[in-house]
């Protein structure tokens, strides 16, 4: 007897189905455009979650330059100082820090100022 795979074909069409919800027209209906459109989706996301941490890295690295240029001291030197200085503040806490707490940054901005 010939065994048919109905049951199996509808349980991943089911699954892809629920993974495919949000997307639009037939991208959402149709198997076969569904499928392409989510290895496409995946592999946008693989990548853009690369791309997330070099993007807030750019940003703080941006203000904390600016709130450096405002102290009259570059980025460069500043970090240059406060690996002088022993200091292993990250960049994201740093522009937090320069954007929550102008004293405490300009303390920071005097000792790594001392080093250089």
């Amino acid at each position: 007897m010939r065994v048919r795979g109905g049951v199996a074909t509808s349980r991943r069409r089911k699954r892809l189905r629920k993974l495919v919800k949000g997307f639009r027209l037939r991208r959402r209906t149709n198997v076969r455009q569904a499928m392409s459109t989510l290895l496409r989706a995946r592999a946008f996301a693989y990548r853009d979650r690369r791309t997330k941490k070099r993007n807030f890295r750019r940003l703080w690295i941006t203000r904390i330059n600016a709130a450096c240029r405002m102290h009259g001291i570059r980025y460069s030197q500043f970090i240059h100082g406060l690996q002088l200085a022993l200091v292993e503040l990250d960049r994201r806490s740093l522009s937090e820090i320069a954007i929550r707490d102008p004293e405490t940054f300009s303390k920071i901005v005097d000792l790594a100022k001392a080093q250089l």
